[in-house]
């Protein structure tokens, strides 16, 4: 009876978040060809500083940019709600008018009817109703007053905002300017840099690109591969690296990691 041969498929473990190139040396040595490995790890190191390089030469003005644009939208959402509350102050004075004009209709009313009054309870109350619609009619008044002077405080705040809006719109224009010009002017150097960049990048698995984002990140001067400094410590934390570790990166053939930093070091055989 013939036996069947199972085919056993590799499972893929799946990359964790917190994996650093430490957890990456046995997926190295498994996968070969580890000096051509570190060679285009170094080489992605390399285009990645070059691209900052001239990201750096923009210097605070993207920040400036962004800053001045979200100031200008707080600005523009401030008018917007003054707007809001002139329009608000508008229906008052409009219901006021309406008001008025009926108190003063019951004002006429109440008065004809004193003229013609022939006891005195009658005359107190009517007197007593005109008395209220006087002090109604009054209240529309300084509703009507009391808006309009609020209208005219929010006409000279949306004044004051304006003026602040030019002078920022004009700020956002000259920094917009002359960032587009330095970005212009390296736009093409940037292209090549970073077509050159996911050329390295395509050649190494997504686990490797991974932990070496996330290095890169996690450091000050975002470099995530480094070469011996001073024939004897680490490019990245200067710290001194140990006589069989510089032995192991010097042979190339190893994926040697930083006790101290978690950089990987590169010897001459990847520069």
């Amino acid at each position: 009876m013939a036996t069947t041969k199972k085919t056993v498929k590799k499972v893929e473990t799946p990359i964790d978040e917190r994996e650093t190139f430490v957890s990456l040396q046995k997926n190295f040595a498994e996968s070969g060809a580890v000096e051509e490995k570190l060679k285009v790890l170094y080489n992605l190191q390399k285009a990645d500083n070059e691209i900052e390089k001239l990201v750096q030469l923009r210097g605070e003005l993207p920040a400036e940019v962004q800053a001045l644009e979200e100031e200008l939208e707080r600005l523009h959402s401030k008018v917007a709600r003054i707007e809001e509350a002139i329009s608000e102050k508008n229906l008052i004075i409009e219901a006021s008018k309406a008001s008025a004009v009926e108190h003063d209709a019951d004002i006429a009313k109440y008065s004809r009817q004193l003229e013609d009054i022939s006891n005195s309870r009658e005359y107190d109350s009517i007197s007593k109703e005109l008395e209220n619609t006087n002090l109604l009619r009054q209240i529309d008044q300084k509703n009507i007053t009391d808006a309009k002077e609020k209208i005219e405080e929010y006409k000279q705040a949306i004044e004051e905002l304006s003026d602040r809006i030019t002078i920022r719109e004009q700020d956002l224009a000259a920094k917009k300017e002359e960032l587009e010009k330095i970005v212009e002017g390296t736009a093409e150097e940037e292209a090549g840099l970073v077509a050159r960049r996911d050329g390295y990048a395509a050649q190494l698995d997504a686990r490797t690109l991974s932990a070496y984002g996330r290095i890169r990140a996690s450091v000050h001067n975002h470099l995530a591969v480094v070469p011996v400094y001073n024939e004897n410590a680490c490019g990245g934390c200067f710290n001194t690296i140990t006589p069989q570790r510089l032995v192991d990166i010097k042979s190339g053939g190893k994926l040697v990691i930083c006790e101290h930093c978690g950089r990987i070091i590169v010897g001459p055989a990847a520069q």
